[in-house]
């Protein structure tokens, strides 16, 4: 909290002003305030509550300001209905962005951000072909990144070889006759793991054998070629 003067008042100031504005509104009481807290939070059976009120056109317009809203917004919708040649696409674009961003433009990297787009494909569509190709796309994409700029964070990297299993995974859930091309893909991302250090390479060759015995699918994991 801000004061007129322009410094920023310490935390437990900026509280002990709040609770004492509290007690004065709800009478001196603890208890009021407590419960006023607690109501103001609320929770998805308050919202079913006020939206059970609402006519097909409040809901429409009410579904209409959420798609406007924030891009993630939109790219649910249009993933749980189906809507667009490509599903995937914005899901794509964002892992793209935060997987290898652009240091010309000063761009960072975030795993959790990355991993953000999967977890609201899931939840949008879930379908397991699509999930397991972003999985797929994303290993793609952090692999790449180290590569082309030499990038090397003990952390990326921990979340890229998580997100290789996680992948692996998924993939023998998938039609025998889908999971070859994506294993192939995986098996180049491990090819390209070997120059990193950090034992990536030698996990990914642990995985790769480990999962590609299970679904049957056969491939070298020697030594990468130069």
């Amino acid at each position: 909290m801000t004061d007129t003067t322009g410094w920023r008042r310490p935390a437990a100031l900026a509280s002990s002003v709040v609770e004492s504005y509290d007690r004065r509104l709800y009478g001196g009481s603890n208890i009021h305030v407590t419960k006023h807290r607690l109501k103001s939070q609320g929770g998805w059976t308050d919202v079913k509550a006020k939206l059970e009120a609402f006519d097909r056109t409040g809901l429409v317009d009410l579904i209409h300001d959420l798609y406007a809203v924030h891009k993630d917004n939109k790219a649910f919708l249009h993933a749980r209905l189906a809507l667009g040649e490509d599903v995937l696409e914005p899901y794509m674009k964002t892992l793209a962005r935060w997987l290898w961003p652009d240091p010309f433009r000063n761009q960072d990297a975030s795993v959790s951000k990355a991993k953000q787009a999967i977890s609201h494909y899931k939840k949008a569509v879930g379908d397991p072909a699509g999930l397991t190709e972003l999985m797929v796309f994303y290993c793609e994409q952090a692999a790449g990144y180290c590569q082309d700029i030499g990038y090397q964070e003990e952390g990326f990297f921990d979340a890229l070889v998580r997100m290789f299993e996680q992948a692996l995974k998924s993939l023998n859930t998938l039609p025998a006759d889908g999971r070859d091309g994506l294993v192939a893909r995986l098996n180049r991302v491990r090819e390209i793991s070997h120059a990193f250090g950090y034992g990536v390479g030698d996990d990914m060759d642990f995985l790769l054998a480990k999962y590609t015995q299970r679904s049957g699918s056969l491939i070298s994991t020697g030594p990468s070629d130069p």
